[in-house]
C-alpha cells in the first residue's frame, strides 16, 4: 500500500522521497507524509461521491465557534485523489494525542458533549450541496440481512446459546428503535464514530477527527459511538452524565433521546462486535477483538434483556 501512497505524493506537491509512516490500519490506512496526513480508503467501501460528501461537510464545519475538527487539504485532483482504483484524501496534521481509556475521561466528556451539540446544530441548519450522499446508520443497515459492517452472527467465539441470546436482545432493540423512529427530531447527519481514538487532545483543546463514517443516524448515537470499546467501564454512568451536561449547554436533548441512550449503546456494541469479525486485519481488531469481546457483548445483552441497561439512563 505504501506504493499507492508514494504515487499520490506529487498530487499534493510533495517530493517523491517524502518519508512515509503508517499511523493506523483500521477501516482505512492512515499515513503521515511530510506535513500532511493521507488516508488510503479501503477498496469497495465508500464511493467517490460519498468521500467527496464527507469532505464537503468537513469544509463547511471549518472555523465555526467552539468547534474544532480536522481540516481537509486539496491536491491537484481536488479533495479526492484517485490512484488506480483507490481513493486518497489529505488532511492537515493535528497537534496533541489521541484520547485514551486510561485518561481522565470525566474531564473530557462534557466538552465532547458540547462539540457534538455544535455538530448537530450545524447539521440541522446546513443545506448540503447537490449530489451529497452518505450512508444511513439505522436498524436495517446495522441489524438487517446486509449490514454495512457485517453480521454479528459471525462474531468470534459465538456459540449457539449466545446466538440465541443475542437474537432475543437485538429483536427487542430493533423494536425499540423502530418505535423511536427516524424523523428529523431524532435522526440526521452525524459523525457516527466519535470514539476515543478519533478525539485529539492538546492542552485544553479537543478536536474531532476521522469523519469517514459520518452519515445519517440518530443524534444520540454520537454519544454511543463515543463509548466504543469502553462499554463495560465502571465510569460509564458518570461519563454519560457529563456528556449530557455538556450537550445541553448548547442544544436541547429531549427526554425521549435520553431514554434511548442505553439502547443506542447496546446497538453500537453489537455493531462493533460484527465489525471486529469482518475487519480482523485492522489494528483495532487486534487490540480489542476476539472471543473475549464477544462474551462481553453477551453479558451486555443479558443485562439489556433484564433491565434495559437502566444504569446508563441519563
Amino acid at each position: 500500500m505504501s506504493d499507492l501512497i508514494a504515487r499520490a505524493l506529487p498530487v499534493y506537491g510533495l517530493p517523491e522521497d517524502t518519508p512515509l509512516t503508517l499511523l493506523n490500519r483500521s477501516e482505512n490506512e492512515t499515513w503521515r507524509a511530510g506535513d500532511l496526513i493521507l488516508r488510503l480508503h479501503r477498496q469497495g467501501y465508500h464511493t467517490k461521491p460519498e468521500i467527496a460528501s464527507e469532505l464537503a461537510w468537513l469544509t463547511a464545519l471549518q472555523d465555526l465557534p467552539g468547534l474544532n475538527v480536522v481540516r481537509p487539504v486539496a491536491g491537484a485532483q481536488g479533495l479526492v485523489t484517485q490512484v488506480d482504483h483507490r481513493f486518497v484524501v489529505a488532511f492537515a496534521p493535528i497537534t496533541g494525542q489521541e484520547l485514551q481509556p486510561g485518561d481522565d475521561l470525566a474531564r473530557w466528556f462534557a466538552p465532547l458533549g458540547e462539540i457534538t451539540a455544535r455538530l448537530h446544530l450545524q447539521s440541522r441548519q446546513w443545506t448540503p450541496p447537490a449530489g451529497f450522499t452518505r450512508k444511513r446508520w439505522d436498524v436495517e443497515t446495522i441489524l438487517g440481512p446486509n449490514p454495512h459492517w457485517g453480521d454479528w452472527r459471525q462474531a468470534q467465539g459465538l456459540e449457539a446459546r449466545g446466538e440465541a441470546l443475542l437474537t432475543r436482545a437485538t429483536e427487542l432493540l430493533g423494536a425499540k428503535l423502530h418505535a423511536y423512529g427516524t424523523g428529523p427530531e431524532t435522526f440526521g447527519l452525524i459523525h457516527a464514530d466519535l470514539r476515543l481514538a478519533n478525539l485529539m487532545v492538546d492542552g485544553d483543546r479537543l478536536t474531532a477527527i476521522d469523519f469517514d463514517d459520518c452519515g445519517f443516524g440518530w443524534w444520540a448515537y454520537d454519544l454511543a459511538s463515543a463509548l466504543s470499546f469502553i462499554e463495560t467501564d465502571p465510569r460509564l454512568p458518570d461519563l454519560i452524565a457529563a456528556w449530557v451536561e455538556g450537550y445541553t449547554r448548547i442544544a436541547p436533548l429531549r427526554a425521549e433521546d435520553r431514554a434511548m441512550i442505553p439502547s443506542l449503546i447496546f446497538l453500537r456494541r453489537v455493531l462493533l462486535t460484527a465489525w471486529l469479525a469482518t475487519r480482523a486485519d485492522s489494528d483495532t481488531a487486534q487490540g480489542f477483538g476476539g472471543p473475549a469481546y464477544t462474551h462481553g457483548t453477551l453479558d451486555l445483552a443479558e443485562r439489556y434483556l433484564t433491565d434495559g441497561l437502566a444504569e446508563f439512563l441519563a
